[in-house]
């Protein structure tokens, strides 16, 4: 709606994760290079968290496309399943047809597959996303799918996505064989306040923006780092808000009023 008013060629603020709009701040940039080093350097587990919106799926399907040719992924958005319908759906992301399979002939058809990318110095990654959902039965399934290895490497390299709650979860001492596997960790921190400027700018670049419209003003961005609390998903939502409301009130300034506005929509108008 307000595109053409910013003179935008698509909308700056979309809350989905598409990697063009990656902003690789400084601590997104050094959580990029551990998902990379874990995967190249075949370490066997990479566990990457961080709140809600912060960026980790984003982020993940950056680093998907930079992978090349010698990579079969598999990513599993919804991990709430039992265990046979994990190592299915493991199965059917790498395009394995195991209808009519049960467990134990799907892990060997997983297992043929693995062996067959190792053959053709092919790496194969299998990325969990929502990874603190998973149960400990289904933790403990992907425990075993990392045993499939040769003697001198691991066939897959699994990354385990997911909220804060996955380190807590990690760290029971039933659950300590899997926690033990995973050498390469990150944790995916906020925004600081000049973050969320850049932030902001780069999602306009990349959206057509030129020239100083729309502005944010430095009372502006205080304000939405302050209810924030610098996790990009909410930062797009404000924004988002905000550009509507300066478009139907014809501004290209955006303020601390029109963001306090956006927010009190947000949150239903309740005493923002």
């Amino acid at each position: 709606m307000y595109l053409d008013y910013y003179g935008l060629t698509e909308p700056p603020f979309d809350i989905t994760p598409n990697p063009r709009f990656m902003f690789y701040s400084a601590k997104h940039r050094e959580a990029y290079n551990h998902l990379l080093y874990g995967i190249r350097e075949r370490k066997g587990f990479v566990q990457l968290t961080g709140e809600v919106g912060a960026g980790k799926t984003t982020l993940c399907r950056a680093m998907l496309e930079q992978l090349n040719g010698h990579f079969a992924t598999a990513l599993i958005l919804n991990p709430v399943m039992s265990a046979e319908e994990l190592v299915k759906a493991v199965a059917t992301e790498f395009g394995l047809d195991v209808r009519g399979m049960d467990r134990l002939d799907t892990l060997a058809t997983i297992n043929n597959f693995l062996l067959w990318n190792a053959e053709q110095g092919k790496d194969t990654v299998l990325i969990i996303d929502e990874a603190q959902d998973l149960t400990d039965e289904l933790l403990e399934q992907v425990r075993l799918l990392s045993n499939l290895e040769l003697d001198n490497r691991k066939l897959l390299q699994i990354v385990l996505m997911g909220q804060p709650e996955l380190r807590d979860r990690l760290n029971r001492p039933n659950l300590r064989q899997l926690r033990q596997r995973i050498t390469v960790r990150y944790h995916l921190s906020p925004l600081n306040s000049d973050e969320i400027d850049q932030y902001i700018q780069h999602r306009l670049q990349v959206s057509g923006a030129n020239g100083d419209a729309p502005h944010f003003t430095r009372p502006a961005l205080w304000r939405i780092h302050h209810y924030t609390g610098g996790i990009p998903r909410l930062v797009n939502a404000v924004c988002d808000k905000a550009l509507l409301s300066g478009f139907v009130n014809q501004r290209t300034e955006l303020g601390y009023r029109v963001i306090g506005a956006a927010i009190r929509e947000l949150e239903g108008d309740i005493g923002v």
